[in-house]
């Protein structure tokens, strides 16, 4: 089966989310904002087996998932529900198609995800985003989006690649995004593809308080031919590998991951870290890869 995050199975259930409108984390000092791991770090287990993974995932200590797709069990949200709650896994959001939030498919995906306890629906992409017809309609849909769910606890949000951060004019598409939507819109900020495209990921936490209520800690390495602007944004990350040759492992790449997550304990109001794996080093099965990134996260932030 082969799965992206833009393909989402078929969605069911309600139960009411009243206790969680409005609701947002204000960490006591020393906490950790916890930490979810995408499920798409793991797709070839999950389409084989999906309760094992989530198994295996909550073996590790990940306290959350982040879905993209529900492989058996799209249409049964009160058994993954409970399936969930049996692995003590919560929810930290899921990625999503515009069209689910659209319509009459709309109705469905809130049910679905009241269900599941997943306050926080997310696109990990839209051509619209950067079509300079098109832009600012997709960003006035979601701040009505915004509208309708706030008083269900819930949120919508879009996800950066590096495609996001082209230029109309003199800015790019994902500022553009910032500034024509509401507080109420995430900005899920991958901080490994906002480095790719040559941004640095904390500047960009920063620039745009309580808006990274989750985050995407993507491994990723700036290659040695990298531009100025990547290397410059990397600078702080070189810092911990010192020496030693980058890997796609967190903590061991070219991000500066202290100072993304500092910036989203003092200013990102960010609510989930979401750990996701897409690239595999040592050609090692993703699952031992997405282990290991968590543990150098983990040392991390010691």
């Amino acid at each position: 089966m082969n799965l992206t995050r833009r393909t989402v199975l078929g969605m069911a259930g309600s139960v009411p989310l009243a206790l969680w409108a409005g609701c947002r984390v204000r960490l006591a000092p020393g906490r950790r904002i916890p930490i979810a791991v995408q499920l798409y770090s793991v797709r070839r287990d999950c389409a084989q087996n999906f309760d094992a993974a989530l198994q295996q995932v909550a073996a590790m200590g990940f306290v959350g998932v982040e879905f993209a797709g529900y492989y058996g069990y799209a249409n049964k949200a009160a058994a993954l529900a409970a399936r969930l709650k049996a692995l003590n896994l919560k929810v930290a959001g899921t990625h999503l198609r515009m069209p689910d939030l659209r319509g009459d498919a709309l109705k469905a995906t809130i049910d679905f995800h009241k269900t599941i306890g997943c306050r926080f629906l997310l696109v990990p992409g839209d051509a619209a985003f950067t079509d300079p017809e098109k832009s600012k309609a997709l960003a006035d849909e979601f701040n009505k989006l915004a509208q309708t769910l706030k008083p269900l606890g819930m949120a919508c949000g879009f996800h950066n690649h590096t495609g996001e951060f082209k230029k109309d004019g003199e800015k790019t598409y994902w500022d553009l995004f910032a500034e024509r939507t509401t507080k109420d819109v995430i900005l899920q900020q991958d901080c490994g593809w906002t480095l790719a495209a040559g941004f640095d990921p904390v500047a960009y936490v920063r620039k745009y308080p309580g808006r990274t209520r989750t985050a995407h800690f993507k491994p990723t390495v700036v290659p040695a031919g990298a531009t100025a602007a990547r290397a410059a944004g990397a600078a702080a990350g070189a810092a911990h590998t010192a020496g030693a040759p980058k890997r796609a492992i967190l903590g061991q790449d070219s991000v500066d991951w202290k100072g993304v997550y500092a910036a989203c304990r003092e200013v990102g109001g960010t609510e989930w870290i979401v750990v996701e794996q897409e690239t595999y080093p040592d050609n090692k099965p993703p699952m031992d890869c997405t282990r290991e990134s968590l543990a150098g996260l983990l040392a991390l932030l010691k």
